[in-house]
């Protein structure tokens, strides 16, 4: 685990808070990019899995970001009845899941394809759409969107 001063704990939070403002006030979730840079900063440091939600308007704006699951090294238990809750809760018409890969491989395994399919099938019955899940590690990220499994 990162161990990170009092300083650059701030430095953190300060450039979370401005990343999550400009994507509450602007369509940039449509940005891979913008999504990977606050993904990285929110969980490529962590030495357990965490599964997180990016719930959104139908304009794709942020309405919150969640760590909803916390695992081990390499594996953590993902409720979907959790997911939807919450979504419904917030209204948010779209979502994008992002889980980081304390391991450094960035690639999706078979169980996190299942359970992506598992969340979309449940939402769709909502109309809630799943964007993206997004896998993150210390130097990249992977996004089911661009490498067409979503």
């Amino acid at each position: 685990m990162i161990k990170y001063s009092e300083y650059e704990q701030e430095a953190i939070r300060v450039a979370l808070s401005a990343i999550e403002q400009t994507l509450a006030t602007n369509d940039t979730m449509q940005s891979t990019k913008e999504v990977e840079s606050y993904l990285k900063i929110q969980l490529a440091s962590q030495p357990d899995e965490w599964f997180a939600v990016l719930f959104l308007t139908s304009q794709h704006r942020l309405i919150r970001s969640e760590r909803l699951f916390r695992g081990t090294v390499n594996s953590s238990h993902v409720h979907v009845m959790v997911i939807a809750r919450k979504a419904l809760e917030l209204n948010a018409a779209a979502v994008i899941l992002a889980h980081n890969h304390p391991s450094g491989v960035a690639e999706p395994s078979s169980a996190d394809r299942g359970i992506t399919t598992r969340i979309k099938d449940a939402l769709e019955v909502f109309d809630i759409n799943v964007l993206d899940h997004f896998f993150v590690t210390s130097e990249e990220c992977c996004s089911f969107a661009d490498g067409g499994w979503i």
